[in-house]
């Protein structure tokens, strides 16, 4: 299976530069606070459905409010990602905000 690693808001602002998709997995409702520029939504609810649109290599950073979500929910967020490198955004988008990085909406 694929190893899950924590990335931290500003290694993962990087890596989304480089071109890692960003998923939140946060349910609708949660997204109207605001979203992380470029993010695609997988709602946890929904995940097994959900398209998450990343090219084979391209790396996955899954994220949730606060970091709990993606922590307890790895495993499936692994098999999602398939072979492509997974990594769950620490504090999730909670994190990103305090460390300063933009967030569009709220929507």
């Amino acid at each position: 299976m694929t190893k899950v690693r924590d990335i931290s808001p500003h290694d993962a602002a990087d890596l989304a530069k480089a071109g890692a998709v960003v998923v939140d997995i946060r349910e609708a409702a949660e997204r109207e606070t605001g979203v992380i520029p470029g993010a695609c939504h997988a709602p946890l609810s929904a995940l097994e459905a959900a398209e998450i649109g990343a090219e084979a290599g391209r790396p996955i950073i899954f994220h949730c409010k606060s970091g709990g979500r993606t922590k307890a929910n790895a495993p499936a967020l692994a098999q999602k990602a398939g072979a492509n490198e997974v990594y769950l955004l620490a504090g999730g988008i909670d994190g990103w905000r305090d460390a300063g990085l933009p967030i569009e909406g709220p929507r």
